[in-house]
């Protein structure tokens, strides 16, 4: 598997467990808000890390760590993937997927193999918004993007086979309150559903996207909580 990056011991990445994170090189979207401009752009420019040094690294700290968290850019568009969580989990760790959802038949077969612990979906924007914000139509054009991969993942994850979230990064040009609040019609039978603050890490694809004020986070947050189905479910994350 290409893996661009690892982090060997992370608190944050894996919720409520000790783990390390793996990250994959490339990616199916070019939202332009993302931080990892390099993983999704040009993801062998600081060289790969060997799969066999990561998967021996695993093997010494299986009574220190408990999970692994395979991130990236786009895990799903690694075709060994599954074959590599395999190795993994024979090492009693637990597995956490970060994924953007639009291969929604690598997801199922994950689910079906019971490769899995632990989703964490990013939910890009509402439906009629969604294709610009992943950066693969421009802003207005209703062709080019297959919304349809997106429904289809949020419907696995919604039937429950494993415990799961799902995330948005609020972005003060791109999120208002009301497409929002249209997430959240849309994943309502979610257990948990985050909202993390853009920061502009130095390093993100486009231009000119700024951090959402803290009274326009509340009022989404507040939008979000009308829905009898979010109540208690809706947290926000990075937000001191």
């Amino acid at each position: 598997m290409f893996i661009s990056g690892f982090h060997k011991t992370t608190l944050l990445d894996y919720p409520g467990c000790i783990a390390a994170a793996i990250f994959t090189g490339g990616c199916n979207f070019r939202c332009p808000f993302c931080h990892n401009s390099g993983l999704v752009q040009d993801p062998f420019k600081e060289g790969l890390v060997p799969e066999d040094e990561v998967l021996a690294f695993l093997d010494k700290r299986k009574k220190i760590l408990k999970g692994v968290c395979i991130t990236g850019g786009e895990p799903t568009l690694q075709p060994d993937l599954p074959d590599f969580i395999g190795k993994v989990r024979k090492m009693g760790y637990r597995v956490k997927l970060d994924t953007n959802g639009y291969r929604p038949e690598v997801l199922r077969e994950l689910l079906e193999s019971g490769l899995l612990d632990y989703a964490a979906m990013d939910i890009k924007n509402c439906p009629e918004k969604y294709g610009a914000a992943a950066g693969l139509i421009p802003p207005g054009n209703a062709g080019g993007f297959e919304l349809g991969k997106i429904e289809e993942s949020i419907k696995l994850l919604l039937d429950g086979q494993i415990d799961y979230e799902f995330r948005t990064t609020v972005v003060k040009e791109l999120h208002t309150v009301e497409d929002i609040a249209a997430i959240g019609a849309w994943v309502k039978g979610t257990p948990a559903y985050y909202l993390q603050k853009f920061e502009d890490s130095g390093h993100i694809i486009g231009e000119g996207y700024h951090e959402p004020d803290p009274e326009i986070l509340q009022d989404m947050v507040q939008a979000l909580s009308g829905i009898p189905e979010l109540k208690g479910k809706v947290h926000l994350r990075g937000v001191s």
